[in-house]
């Protein structure tokens, strides 16, 4: 790039998945082949050994993804399970099989029948309606674009030319390019597009590598060589920074590493506010292997293990002994501390393994949850008596979501002591006192609570669908998204009156949506009454600190101005009035609050 244009500032803001703060020279990484696949016809003679050309680039892809999970490196060991479910997908008939019939059927080249098969996929996941599944068709893209490059003789990995120090700017980076990256040469990364969910941003992190992502036109605007100043904690991207910006980012580069020492040595101390009231923090997972990362972070026990993945990676339904062998590593794992068990929580249309696979117009509103698994009763029963079996291990507990009343709960529960009279039967142990709790998450069930409350041992309050559902916003819809307010006094209302059906019940009640990891949130959650909350692992740090700043009766006084306020807006303008002094004093300050629920 010649000087003038060095000189000419530019910033993106995308989102920060992974936190720090990085000044260096960028690499740019080629675009993904998927966009560089052409379509082309065979004769009769050809179309077998297209299949076998194919078959053959399966099991290179297999290989290599084998290798590369072999050889990753200690700090994302842990994070074995995102190569597995890319080994899952190269045997998925939809990819597979589906393609083979194509080049059979069409007489078309593997790669154009590749793609093809990816279009009938994606219109699959874009009918689900959890963001976190949706997202996994980028793992399904990465997959496939693996395939594409052996196909064309290109096993070479696309960050595999990197020699020196810098930041890498890609369109998207698959979860094994993240993993094949060398953490020594590699200072950050950016790309055009990706999410918070994504299983790159979870390598990005457990790989402590400072990235942004969903910049849109960071490829298009940036040059091999350009300077680059990434905020992996806002968001922001300077591109050819001025000599004041490098100055300034250095600066709180420096806090920034300071500041996280000192998170991390206190990390595994309790959550204790000013005047001495405890919080329990604990993590939300998705997979076994998230364990580690949970207790890495401070994290006490597991308030909510999301038990979707063995079911989704699965060609069949998963065994009761596969479920069975998860749960109780996950138990030992975790021991002394708790593990929280939500039963499947997924939709109909996504099981061609049932009897009658669903199509919906509304699956959010359709068979899901604990409707699904009493439909199912023998996917309920394989999965109850996994679950139950796991808990003569460690301290274990079960919640259902999705129960909009007391007869579900009650068939529910019903169900349970069958299985438990099923195992009696046949002499396998488990915890008679399993402890069971419900997710409130439905309007219904907060209206209930008091009723429901009863016949539980628990609550957990799960406020991503909970403001999804009571404010009638699908918050995947570009249109009304941006109304996805948890800070909508109606929800912290509701809030209030679950705690107090708890309380009148006796029975403790956590929060586990994503309000429990908003720092905006934690001084008026502590008010409400939450005496325990479940967050994502990498949060627990700086959640517990901030606790550890606040006090409760200060919290209490905050939630009667809150609640005398109208609109979602005053909420928020009032909470970052308050919050803001603080999180300053924590070194935290601005960019500290760009990861709000108002951010995302």
């Amino acid at each position: 790039m010649n000087s003038a244009a060095n000189s000419q500032t530019k910033v993106l803001r995308g989102i920060p998945v992974s936190a720090g703060i990085v000044i260096g020279r960028a690499h740019v990484v080629e675009t993904p082949r998927l966009k560089m696949v052409y379509q082309y016809l065979l004769d009769e003679k050809q179309v077998e050994r297209e299949v076998e050309r194919f078959l053959e680039a399966l099991h290179s892809t297999e290989q290599q993804l084998a290798n590369l999970k072999e050889s990753m490196p200690e700090a994302i060991r842990s994070h074995g399970f995102i190569i597995d479910a890319h080994l899952m997908i190269l045997k998925d008939s939809m990819l597979c099989d589906a393609t083979v019939e194509k080049i059979r059927k069409e007489q078309i080249n593997a790669e154009w029948a590749l793609k093809k098969s990816l279009r009938e996929i994606r219109r699959l996941f874009e009918k689900i309606e959890d963001p976190y599944i949706r997202g996994r068709i980028d793992d399904v893209e990465d997959v496939i674009d693996r395939i594409i490059r052996n196909l064309a003789g290109d096993d070479d990995p696309p960050l595999g030319d990197i020699t020196q120090r810098v930041i890498v700017v890609a369109h998207k980076l698959s979860p094994t390019d993240t993993s094949e990256m060398d953490a020594s040469k590699v200072m950050g990364f950016v790309t055009d597009v990706g999410g918070r969910t994504s299983h790159t941003a979870i390598m990005a992190q457990a790989l402590k590598i400072p990235a942004v992502v969903g910049l849109e036109t960071i490829t298009q605007v940036v040059e091999d060589g350009d300077l680059l100043i990434v905020d992996g904690i806002s968001g922001d991207v300077i591109i050819n920074p001025q000599e004041l910006d490098i100055i300034q980012y250095g600066e709180r580069q420096t806090q920034y590493h300071e500041k996280e020492s000192l998170i991390a040595k206190s990390s595994h101390a309790p959550a204790i506010t000013k005047d001495g009231h405890r919080v329990i923090v604990r993590a939300n997972i998705e997979f076994l292997e998230e364990v580690a990362s949970a207790k890495e972070n401070g994290g006490e026990g597991i308030g909510l293990y999301r038990t979707e993945f063995l079911y989704l990676k699965a060609r069949g339904l998963p065994t009761e002994e596969e479920l069975f062998l998860d749960y109780k590593d996950a138990v030992e794992r975790v021991a002394p501390e708790p593990v929280t068990i939500r039963t499947l929580d997924l939709g109909g249309e996504k099981f061609p393994h049932f009897s009658e696979p669903l199509s919906e117009t509304n699956p959010a509103l359709g068979l899901r949850g604990i409707r699904l698994c009493l439909k199912e009763p023998e996917v309920f029963r394989t999965q109850m008596r996994a679950i139950l079996r796991a808990s003569a291990f460690g301290r274990l507990q079960v919640m259902f979501p999705m129960v909009s009343g007391l007869q579900e709960l009650l068939d529910a529960k019903r169900f349970l002591d069958e299985v438990k009279e099923e195992l009696d039967r046949e002499g396998i142990g488990y915890d008679p006192n399993l402890p069971v709790g419900i997710m409130i998450e439905v309007p219904s069930a907060v209206a209930m609570a008091e009723v429901l409350g009863r016949h539980v041992d628990f609550f957990s309050i799960g406020t991503n669908d909970l403001i999804q559902y009571a404010l009638a916003i699908d918050r995947v819809n570009e249109h009304v998204a941006y109304m996805y307010q948890p800070f909508h006094p109606a929800i912290l209302r509701m809030i209030r009156n679950v705690v107090e059906a708890g309380r009148q019940c006796e029975i403790p009640v956590s929060l586990c949506g994503e309000m429990a990891s908003d720092p905006l949130c934690t001084g008026i959650l502590l008010g409400l009454g939450i005496s325990e909350l479940s967050i994502n692992t990498r949060a627990i740090p700086v959640i517990k600190e901030l606790i550890r700043a606040l006090s409760l009766e200060e919290a209490k006084r905050d939630l009667e101005q809150v609640m005398a306020l109208s609109t979602a807006s005053e909420v928020q303008e009032y909470l970052m009035g308050r919050m803001k002094p603080i999180l300053e004093t924590l070194g935290r300050g601005e960019s500290f609050l760009e990861l709000s629920s108002t951010g995302k």
